[in-house]
């Protein structure tokens, strides 16, 4: 390498180290919103997408500096922004965009800006279709690499303006179109645009001679005329492109003598190229005549898409905020609160109504928690999505809001939308499908006066982009319930196995106990005090196997079987097992007052042993040191019962009330408000949560109540309340 090349690398080295390359790049207001536009459309159109960025220099080196060939999969360069956008996808594009959008109304240049950069963009479009155009007549073999050339080719520009927005501001409008005394300011700077295109170039894009044509783009013509192909291509097609707005015969002679072009050819596709760049920027909205003497209007114009630019990147930044609390939201309800108070604060809406896409019914079902006041109408709603006949099936079929007023699309009111704008409180409706890739999640619909239409059209994107990102968090937190069950299945089926292999082996030493038992009340004689207690030990082993039993039978739990229980009775038996065993090694004395009126009910009997052996073995660890428990039942009436149950509270109902008290220290403050939770634990006072929770469980099963009263000098008070009928 020449030392004058080698000395110019090493500088450009340095330079890039200091600046930002291709972060902040300009673009025309104009084509960020288009931008916007095509990427919230459902489904996203590659093809759309392409159209607009590959017109645009600044947005084509975004995306194409994020593909690495290798990582990509990509052995060969990436030369067409159509390969490119395949690789990447339409969710980075979109970020790009969004990226963009929001650098740029937070730049600090003037308005007076897009006048020039309306310059270089015609320039940079009409060097890239001529570039191609050229490449074809003289059988370039990648006509798509030629066209990036031309679209690249001045792309320093822009990160010299960007970098250095007064002196390189200054320097284009000193230097007009002289591209010799441009680029002797830019050296003033420490760099050339074609340098720094290069650079950025090669950064990304090594494979190729698109950097090299970028290099060599305003070369003495003497050094062109030998080297390969694309630098001649780009180079001519740099010097026709910038004489459109004067006499090209220069410019044909030097073409003629680097590529050799005939005139006539070259008289074709010069004026053939200038209408396709023109049609672009008409349908990109970009008035490019006469730009060396914009007229008040087409400053006005531009202005105001610079304030649509600003507005865009306001409201996408409080989206993004908005949607910060929808991540942190667990059901329904709460989604649907956080979405109307989104769509209030950032588009001043307050008629909202929720349809959310039913799959068993291949339906949209209206959502409670509207906030309409007609919470009940809105339920009974359920549109059958295969009808098409309404506002809202329509939306979500064609993916594409639809107004009832017709300004988006020319529509035919059914029964169902004059029955939903009644609800909505409005003239007329809008409906917002809620999207997530290729999941129809359901629709927003917006009450609106037709007066407020107009007004409210101009911001439908950014209400397409929130209803979007709405359905993406719907879907995500529907995916994580599904794998929270199919978890729990998967848990429970693997408990269940456990509990199989567990429940045979006990069942086996419980067989043997039954017959040690039985063999020793056959011992004794029939009126030994002893057989009623050797009888309470069988029922217990009894009731211990149906335990087992259930436990085994973890997925499909089988009902309780109920009986006529005497409760007075149950609980002295339960003294009699646990006095030796338990109450007195602890030296706790059992006090009963236990009223005898109390008829039986029915109820499920081992459910409640357990309920009670439960309670007693608590009171009995609450006191180390001994000390009583009192056992009271007694019969209430519908008027005395405190509340509890609610469900019960109706009738002539009668109750069995349970208390259980013991003397012990009382439970922790902080342990009250969850005590019947499992596995929530008082830390040795003796409470277990798992077994209060177990009780808990059994109890309201029942229809009945459990409650807890405790505190230091009264110890611990459980009560349950049972219904009798």
């Amino acid at each position: 390498m020449p030392k004058a090349e080698t000395s110019m690398k090493n500088h450009s080295i340095e330079f890039f180290d200091k600046i930002e390359a291709t972060k902040s790049l300009l673009t025309l207001p104009h084509i960020l919103l288009k931008l916007l536009e095509v990427c919230n459309k459902k489904p996203v159109k590659i093809d759309e997408i392409s159209q607009i960025i590959n017109k645009d220099a600044s947005l084509s080196v975004r995306l194409m500096s994020m593909v690495n060939p290798v990582r990509y999969g990509q052995p060969n360069r990436v030369t067409s922004i159509d390969q490119t956008l395949l690789l990447l996808g339409p969710d980075i594009t979109k970020n790009i965009a969004i990226s963009a959008i929001v650098q740029q109304s937070f730049n600090k240049m003037e308005n007076s800006y897009i006048p020039a950069l309306k310059i270089l963009w015609r320039h940079s479009l009409m060097c890239a279709v001529l570039a191609e155009m050229i490449a074809r007549k003289v059988s370039y073999p990648s006509p798509d690499e030629a066209y990036l050339a031309g679209l690249f080719h001045d792309i320093g520009k822009l990160v010299l303006w960007v970098n250095y927005q007064n002196e390189y501001t200054e320097a284009l409008q000193s230097t007009g179109s002289n591209p010799a005394l441009l680029i002797d300011n830019e050296k003033r700077l420490g760099i050339s645009h074609c340098e720094t295109g290069a650079q950025i170039i090669n950064s990304w894009l090594p494979k190729s001679f698109i950097a090299d044509a970028v290099l060599y783009h305003h070369e003495p013509q003497h050094r062109i005329v030998d080297a390969l192909p694309l630098v001649k291509i780009l180079y001519v097609a740099n010097i026709l492109s910038s004489g459109i707005d004067r006499d090209s015969s220069d410019a044909f002679d030097i073409t003629k003598e680097v590529l050799d072009l005939e005139r006539s050819v070259l008289e074709t596709i010069v004026p053939l190229s200038y209408r396709k760049v023109m049609k672009t920027a008409e349908s990109l909205d970009i008035n490019i005549e006469n730009l060396n003497n914009f007229d008040e209007s087409t400053c006005e114009k531009d202005a105001v898409k610079q304030k649509e630019l600003v507005r865009a990147a306001t409201n996408i930044s409080q989206i993004q905020g908005a949607l910060q609390n929808l991540f942190e939201c667990h059901d329904d309800d709460s989604m649907l609160k956080v979405v109307r108070q989104g769509l209030q604060i950032l588009f001043g809406l307050k008629s909202v109504l929720f349809f959310l896409y039913n799959q068993e019914k291949d339906a949209l079902q209206g959502i409670a928690g509207n906030g309409a006041g007609h919470d009940s109408l809105i339920k009974e709603i359920v549109i059958p999505v295969q009808g098409k006949s309404c506002l809202l099936t329509k939306a979500l079929a064609e993916k594409t809001a639809l107004d009832s007023f017709g300004h988006i699309k020319g529509v035919n009111l059914s029964i169902i939308d004059s029955q939903i704008i009644r609800l909505s409180g409005k003239e007329g409706t809008l409906c917002i499908p809620m999207l997530s890739q290729e999941n129809c999640v359901g629709v927003i619909v917006i009450g609106i006066d037709e007066a407020q239409s107009n007004i409210l059209f101009k911001d439908l994107n950014f209400i397409n982009m929130f209803a979007n990102q709405v359905a993406v968090v719907v879907v995500t937190e529907n995916e994580r319930k599904s794998k929270a069950k199919l978890i729990q299945s998967e848990h429970l089926t693997a408990s269940s196995a456990v509990a199989d292999k567990v429940a045979h082996e006990v069942s086996n030493s419980l067989s043997i106990m039954k017959n040690y038992l039985k063999i020793l009340g056959l011992k004794l004689a029939k009126d030994n005090p002893a057989q009623e207690e050797i009888m309470i030990i069988n029922e217990e082993i009894d009731r211990i196997n149906l335990i087992i039993n259930e436990l085994s039978n973890l997925l499909e739990p089988k009902a309780r079987q109920k009986e006529l229980v005497d409760i007075n009775t149950l609980i002295s038996d339960l003294i009699k097992i646990t006095h030796e065993s338990l109450l007195v090694q602890s030296g706790v004395v059992a006090e009963f007052s236990l009223e005898s009126s109390i008829p039986s009910i029915m109820t499920d009997k081992n459910g409640l042993k357990q309920v009670f052996i439960n309670l007693i073995k608590n009171a009995v660890e609450a006191m180390p040191n001994g000390g009583p428990i009192e056992i009271n039942t007694r019969l209430i009436a519908n008027s005395q019962n405190t509340g509890f149950n609610k469900e019960a509270d109706k009738g002539d109902q009668e109750f069995v009330e349970i208390i259980i008290n013991d003397s012990g220290s009382g439970i922790p403050e902080e342990m009250k408000s969850n005590l019947f939770e499992a596995f929530v634990s008082s830390k040795g006072d003796g409470h277990s949560g798992l077994g209060l929770s177990i009780a808990y469980s059994i109890v309201k099963g029942l229809k009945g109540t459990i409650s807890c009263e405790s505190d230091e000098a009264t110890g611990t008070t459980f009560k349950i309340l049972l219904p009798i009928k």
